[in-house]
């Protein structure tokens, strides 16, 4: 991610006063409009199973029959290789660099694809999700960081939605090519997507950050230069990195205990707890499960409105939801939207569950029909204003800079497995106490969840990172590339 940071993070550097006035640049918009493109292949990964699992279950297009146990390990393998394939990306990403971590994931996707869409058995499949996840896991790690590192922070707001965006339209190309396309045809656009990417990554630069890294101030000089523009005095910045790249490598020489012994002391150990604690309840408010059963839902539901146009109405709110939170975060604060997420989530859940209570009693619901779908997209707005990006966000806020790296790749990875036991189990769970004890479950859980953010999580609006850190662990200086992150379409 996401290592590891999911697909639309961003970073802030402090700059020095005198720095240029910022300049939203057209080469800025180019390397923010690159690497979100990719972000598209991971809301489009994401939610590939929801339409294609319908389908697949069709033996007029599918050689192979897809079981309800088959068809969780479809759904759900993918978030279980996107844990590995983010772990693989924190080295890649320093010893080959951003870029060009970047511009490999390309080609496991379009693979991927491919290998899906030519499956003449269940194992193909299987692969192929694998590989597609894999390549996700990667991308949600090296996306944010190279955004992190290239954008200025004044127009970081701006840009740094950008892959949000496009992971959320990801989301909803599939759902809408989902009504008129199989599962075969599906996978070739997926395996189409990736090739703009592609096309793309050549022009933009390496970042400044990985040059300086490897000692290379030259090419660093030349891709700040060309990210800032020709005319920008970019003296300063570069200066600024070079300083604080020494001032890491001072801090390094000087540390003798490992990263798990710093891990462990209490000081960093509660903001970590809180970071997971976040990380639980947004992926066990169950949001990968409507995401990627979506369609099944609305089937189970016997619902009035066809379930491919409520499919796709959830994912045009999902996209817009999107715009709506970026608006609000730094006014509200982050507290406050994780109330107004929780209560949503919670009043939406637990209405859904009755839903499929009264159907399971026999009793007439059809004139009930328009509940799931206004239940669903009322849950969706609920986890984008608060539990979708904001445990991303306080992920970069509250984690200290000496452990920030590898708290986060615990983080990410802890994020990715709860997301595969989620899809995994979420059939089954079903089949044990039903769709509407699977449901009021996942409210209940958003209830420990909201009593968890009144009395652990912090309110870091308007905190600079040393000041947030100092309430943890004491005053610090501000050296990691991993910070101020923002969501991940799909992991949602």
């Amino acid at each position: 991610m996401k290592l590891l940071l999911r697909a639309d993070t961003h970073v802030n550097i402090d700059l020095p006063v005198n720095t240029p006035t910022a300049k939203c640049t057209i080469t800025q918009i180019l390397a923010a409009l690159s690497v979100s493109l990719g972000s598209m292949q991971v809301g489009y990964s994401s939610s590939y199973t929801s339409p294609a699992l319908v389908s697949m279950r069709d033996n007029a297009t599918a050689s192979f029959e897809v079981t309800k146990q088959m068809s969780m390990w479809i759904g759900s393998l993918m978030p279980l290789s996107a844990l590995v394939g983010g772990i693989a990306g924190g080295p890649l990403i320093e010893y080959i660099g951003r870029k060009k971590t970047i511009l490999s994931t390309a080609f496991p996707f379009i693979g991927a694809w491919l290998l899906i869409a030519m499956a003449q058995n269940i194992p193909m499949v299987l692969a192929g999700r694998a590989l597609c996840g894999f390549a996700v896991g990667v991308a949600s790690l090296a996306l944010p960081v190279y955004l992190g590192e290239t954008i200025q922070t004044e127009v970081r707001g701006t840009l740094g939605l950008m892959p949000t965006v496009f992971g959320n339209s990801g989301i909803l190309l599939c759902f809408v090519a989902g009504m008129y396309l199989d599962w075969r045809n599906l996978a070739l656009v997926g395996a189409s997507l990736p090739l703009p990417f592609l096309i793309l990554m050549f022009i933009i630069p390496e970042t400044p950050r990985w040059y300086i890294s490897k000692g290379k101030t030259k090419m660093s000089r030349k891709s700040l230069q060309w990210l800032r523009g020709k005319d920008t005095d970019i003296t300063d910045e570069l200066t600024m990195i070079e300083k604080l790249h020494q001032e890491y490598l001072d801090s390094e020489r000087n540390t003798s205990q490992s990263i798990i012994s710093e891990l462990l002391k209490s000081k960093n150990l509660r903001p970590l707890l809180i970071s997971l604690g976040l990380m639980l309840f947004q992926q066990m408010s169950g949001i990968n499960a409507v995401i990627f059963y979506t369609v099944q839902i609305f089937q189970d539901a016997g619902s009035t409105i066809d379930e491919n146009i409520s499919t796709i109405i959830i994912g045009i709110v999902n996209f817009i939801s999107t715009f709506v939170a970026a608006s609000v975060i730094d006014k509200l604060g982050r507290k406050m939207l994780l109330y107004i997420s929780a209560i949503l989530m919670i009043l939406t859940l637990f209405s859904l569950g009755g839903f499929f209570y009264v159907k399971s009693m026999g009793v007439d619901v059809t004139a009930f029909g328009w509940l799931p779908l206004v239940s669903l997209i009322v849950y969706v707005i609920g986890f984008s204003l608060g539990f979708g990006p904001i445990p991303w966000l306080m992920m970069g806020e509250i984690l200290p800079a000496k452990i920030r790296g590898s708290a986060a790749s615990i983080a990410t990875a802890f994020n990715w497995m709860c997301t595969f036991i989620v899809t995994k189990t979420f059939e089954d769970v079903i089949g044990v106490i039903g769709a509407h004890g699977t449901f009021w479950m996942f409210g209940i859980i958003v209830v420990v969840g909201f009593v968890f953010v009144i009395v652990s999580v912090p309110e870091t609006r308007g905190r600079s990172l040393e000041e947030i850190e100092k309430r943890f662990t004491g005053p610090t200086r501000r050296m990691s590339a991993v910070a101020n992150m923002k969501p991940t379409p799909m992991s949602c």
